[in-house]
């Protein structure tokens, strides 16, 4: 049986135009692999077969009509979301036994405009609980495993979305990025993982982590698909203030090359503590590569990067514990049964309902709004915010792109990293990005030599040119050759 997930965007919008397959084929054969595949790597929380066949039928439709090219810009691609976006009839569970029985009423704009797009929907896709972790090891329905190695995590928050492009179960996926929540798993699942620009991107209907961090993005097998898939999901939305009017076409440029553009090296990020010699060695060599293609390299000074490793972790369980509060048992959500009074009711259900790592970072946060403590960290914090993001802003007056490592190091095996501040620091270089609100991805670019697993190279792109990145991307991932599927799951293998 064909699997379509191993075929680019492009691929499959030519080949439904040609009638060489229809989409009911495409639903059917990814519905059937991702029940034969999944238990494998446990990326998919659900799947939504009925959904997944309405879409086909819409689209065969449209085949038949001559109406194809009106459907969008995914037509007939298989794609999945992660489990803290809405949408109508689906449990939106956050990996989290909170939710673990809530059923979404109404569907995000990102999902919404995916599907408007032409995708047809797989299903939903776990993740850490509410987005805290770097994992997917604090999911409460179990972890989600490295496609590339399944003795190794695949990475956090968005796990399960970048686990399922790596084992060709969805060509298309969307995460959610606050801290580098998409960023650090494509590194380590090896495929192209975008968080745009804080705006690009509708946060209605996503369960929120940190309002001010989060963002919401695609993973794809090739910088081509992704954007495809940016052009789908961004732009102005109504229903969120914060969202942009988009009329940016992310393809536009991905066949500019790079003659003639300066990239930012930050020296202070490739002599950090903790960063792996074979990360290091990959991105030196991304570096040399971009030369060669005729790009210049320029080193820039973000002096006050250093810091936001601080503020991000007084700003986001700030932002976490407000948006948490919600989750109340009275309203909906876990209840733990047999209480006379509701203060008790409150208290259990929470505790009964929450994992340590949302027990933690609630408490950090209710300790951190107090009064006599706010003064003290949450308004440094944003002070601390506000140098970072006129760091980027001046680094950006030299420079159109930067190059960074993602990860300090490749995917690291199950329960290797259990100190909480260690695990933080798999975020090392991707927090300051959300800080600020600047565009950043991670491209895969080979493995590493010491650990054989795939390493990722971050560009960053000044707020609202994520194009930037896009075009810097394409023109190094033509100096690789990358296995876009992990070869235990490639051409129809199940894996290990």
């Amino acid at each position: 049986m064909t699997n379509y997930a191993e075929m680019s965007v492009r691929a499959i919008l030519e080949g439904l135009d040609a009638k060489e397959f229809s989409a009911r084929e495409i639903a059917e054969a990814s519905i059937a692999r991702i029940a034969a595949v999944d238990p494998a790597i446990h990326a998919f929380l659900e799947t939504t077969e009925a959904l997944a066949l309405e879409q086909a039928a819409r689209l065969d439709a449209a085949v038949a009509a001559g109406t194809l090219a009106e459907c969008g810009p995914l037509a007939g691609v298989p794609v999945a979301f992660k489990d803290n976006m809405n949408q109508t009839g689906t449990h939106t569970t956050c990996s989290s036994r909170m939710l673990e029985n809530y059923v979404a009423p109404y569907t995000a704009t990102c999902v919404e405009k995916t599907v408007a797009a032409g995708g047809i929907p797989l299903g939903k896709l776990n993740m850490d609980e509410f987005a805290f972790g770097s994992s997917t090891e604090t999911s409460a329905f179990g972890p989600t495993k490295n496609p590339w190695d399944t003795s190794r995590v695949p990475g956090g928050s968005s796990g399960g979305s970048a686990a399922a492009v790596a084992a060709g179960l969805a060509a298309v996926t969307l995460g959610s990025d606050t801290g580098g929540s998409i960023r650090q798993p494509g590194s380590f699942c090896g495929v192209v993982a975008v968080k745009p620009t804080y705006g690009v991107v509708s946060r209605y209907g996503v369960v929120a982590f940190g309002s001010s961090l989060d963002q919401v993005g695609p993973f794809a097998k090739t910088v081509e698909d992704a954007a495809y898939a940016l052009n789908a999901i961004s732009g102005r939305d109504p229903l969120d203030c914060t969202s942009q009017d988009i009329t940016t076409d992310f393809t536009a440029n991905l066949e500019q090359g790079v003659r003639g553009m300066k990239i930012g090296i930050v020296p202070a990020f490739m002599e950090a503590e903790g960063l792996d010699a074979e990360v290091k060695a990959k991105v030196e060599e991304a570096a040399a590569n971009l030369e060669k293609l005729g790009a210049e390299l320029v080193e820039i000074d973000l002096p006050n990067a250093q810091a936001a490793m601080s503020a991000y972790y007084v700003l986001g369980p700030c932002e976490a514990f407000s948006n948490l509060a919600r989750f109340d048992s009275v309203r909906y959500g876990y209840c733990d049964p047999g209480h006379a009074d509701l203060g008790s009711q409150y208290e259990a259900s929470r505790a009964g309902g929450f994992g340590p790592e949302s027990r933690r970072r609630i408490m950090l946060g209710s300790y951190l709004l107090s009064a006599g403590v706010y003064d003290k960290y949450y308004y440094p914090a944003q002070q601390v915010r506000t140098l970072i993001t006129e760091d980027y802003a001046k680094a950006y007056e030299k420079v159109e792109c930067i190059l960074a490592p993602v990860s300090p190091r490749t995917a690291f095996t199950f329960g290797e990293v259990s100190d909480p501040t260690s695990m933080y620091l798999s975020d090392m270089f991707t927090i300051s990005i959300n800080i600020a609100g600047n565009g950043g991805m991670s491209l895969p670019v080979g493995l590493g030599a010491d650990t054989g697993l795939p390493v990722g190279v971050q560009l960053i792109a000044p707020q609202f040119k994520d194009q930037n990145m896009f075009r810097v991307a394409a023109a190094l991932e033509s100096c690789y050759e990358i296995e876009r599927i992990a070869p235990a799951f490639a051409d129809g293998k199940a894996g290990a």
